[in-house]
């Protein structure tokens, strides 16, 4: 009795196995197709060879469970594991030694930030994701990018990533997933922010003239052509042709097309640097 059902459930699991192993091999088939007609990729460059190995492993293992074989032939299956296994993870290592992919995942586990260098050419590109696994190329960075990246989530939507260039200039952009105003239209943050904002020894003016930040005692001022807007979510002031500071809209704003202004919204401060730096809520004043 105990016999049959070990091969019972050695049955089940060798099934369940080859399903896995065959569903992982349709959506190989289906990234071949969607990366040849749509110029979509993985991600992350590497997911295609752990599917491989997955893949492989279930395959086998099914294989392993639901035919009733002699010892010698099933050594021979694990050797077969272990050699396409080794391949793929040949394959693996040749690879990053052309891509680096920087990947991070939002708060909330429903965006992806997906950025990828060529190693031969040095050249970054922002990759935006779709369907979960896959991205396209959406922006590149410019070539004198150093390779460390300081990477914020402001909002479970909103990415900022902090870099700095052969020069040494800080610089800051901003990867945005979401929408505040119901994806009707096209609107300035710079003019959804117009009023006072306070947060934790910060305060935070916007009007026709720009934007002025008071930060533990010191004050700056930005005019609007020193803005650089992000998607509709996001924008960052600049000084000397540097970022010094990133505005981003929460969750909770709400944009209104007759300019609205609500008392329990918030928006986020973050400073542009490579040290550690925690971001700002801001709460907006009543006028």
């Amino acid at each position: 009795m105990k016999q049959n059902n070990k091969k019972g459930w050695q049955r089940i699991v060798g099934i369940i196995s080859l399903l896995i192993a065959a569903g992982l091999f349709c959506i190989q088939l289906g990234y071949l197709y969607v990366h040849s007609h749509y110029e979509l990729v993985y991600i992350d460059h590497r997911l295609f060879y752990f599917i491989n190995i997955v893949c492989i492993i279930c395959l086998l293992l099914g294989i392993f469970l639901l035919l009733s074989t002699t010892k010698r032939f099933k050594l021979i299956i694990a050797g077969l594991a272990v050699l396409l296994i080794a391949v793929q993870l040949i394959l693996l290592s040749s690879n990053n030694q052309l891509v680096k992919s920087m990947t991070s995942l939002s708060p909330n586990g429903q965006h992806v930030l997906s950025i990828k260098k060529n190693l031969m050419t040095e050249e970054m590109v922002y990759y935006r994701s779709y369907f979960g696994i896959f991205s396209r190329a959406q922006e590149r960075f410019p070539s004198d990018v150093k390779d460390e990246m300081k990477v914020e989530w402001l909002a479970d939507d909103i990415a900022a990533i902090t870099y700095q260039t052969d020069d040494n200039s800080i610089q800051q952009f901003i990867a945005t997933y979401g929408d505040r105003g119901g994806g009707i239209s096209y609107y300035y943050v710079g003019a959804q922010t117009h009023g006072t904002w306070k947060g934790e020894d910060v305060e935070l003016i916007s009007n026709s003239e720009g934007i002025m930040i008071t930060a533990n005692g010191e004050t700056e001022h930005f005019d609007w052509e020193n803005t650089q807007q992000f998607g509709t979510l996001a924008i960052v002031l600049e000084k000397d042709n540097e970022a010094a500071w990133t505005i981003s809209l929460d969750e909770n704003f709400e944009v209104d097309s007759e300019m609205i202004q609500h008392p329990d919204e918030n928006i986020t401060l973050y400073r542009a640097t490579m040290d550690d730096n925690e971001p700002v809520k801001l709460q907006r004043q009543s006028e």
